[in-house]
């Protein structure tokens, strides 16, 4: 009786044990963000992390002459069946492009920010265009948009094939992912992190406020 008692007080320390380490790793993941590996939806492969230089969240892309261009990027607007929506519909305007998905907990507390942030630099050329990942039922992700008053539009891409237009040169395997465009349309910096309105204004409006180059 005594082994089979010392028996099943080792089993439940186990047990304590493997559900503290599956909760830690629950944290680490949810700190990290949502990964959504473009290469596993193309090719139906592994799932493939852009890793930043020095594990940087937040790069920049300077000088402004320094800056790469983006392929056409363009796909069916999420709130607008039968409408098409393109990055060129937005010609010498600031571009901010958020790659989100109503699954994501990281996009859901970044919403509010973004709807902020566009309402305050969309009267200096500003314009904010989403590309809605891996939602695979449409209305869900039109509920989002409208459960958090979002008034910027969105390209409806359940499977990322619309990312192709960025190319190997930018990051695309992690969700939320913030690139800004500068007014010729080129990477001027990208976030590879769920944002607050005071990390993406500033440099929104800075962005903003540079002569042509």
């Amino acid at each position: 009786m005594r082994r089979s008692t010392a028996t099943g007080t080792a089993r439940s320390h186990r047990l304590r044990a493997l559900i503290a380490a599956a909760s830690a790793l629950f944290v680490v993941i949810a700190a990290a963000g949502c990964a959504a590996g473009t290469d596993a939806v193309a090719t139906g492969g592994g799932t493939f992390e852009f890793v930043s230089p020095g594990g940087k969240t937040d790069i920049f892309y300077d000088p402004p002459a320094e800056r790469g261009t983006i392929g056409k990027l363009s796909g069916p607007d999420l709130m607008n069946e039968g409408k098409t929506i393109s990055v060129e519909d937005f010609p010498d305007q600031i571009v901010v492009v958020n790659l989100w998905g109503q699954w994501c907990g990281p996009c859901r507390a970044e919403a509010p920010a973004l709807e902020e942030v566009y309402a305050a630099t969309k009267d200096n050329g500003v314009a904010f265009l989403g590309i809605n990942v891996r939602d695979h039922q449409r209305d869900k992700a039109q509920d989002f948009v409208v459960d958090n008053k979002v008034q910027y539009p969105s390209i409806y891409d359940p499977s990322m094939r619309t990312l192709l237009a960025l190319g190997g040169n930018f990051p695309t395997s992690v969700i939320p992912t913030t690139l800004i465009l500068d007014r010729q349309h080129r990477v001027a910096a990208v976030f590879l992190r769920s944002l607050l309105a005071e990390d993406l204004q500033p440099v929104v409006e800075r962005i903003a406020a540079e002569e042509k180059q």
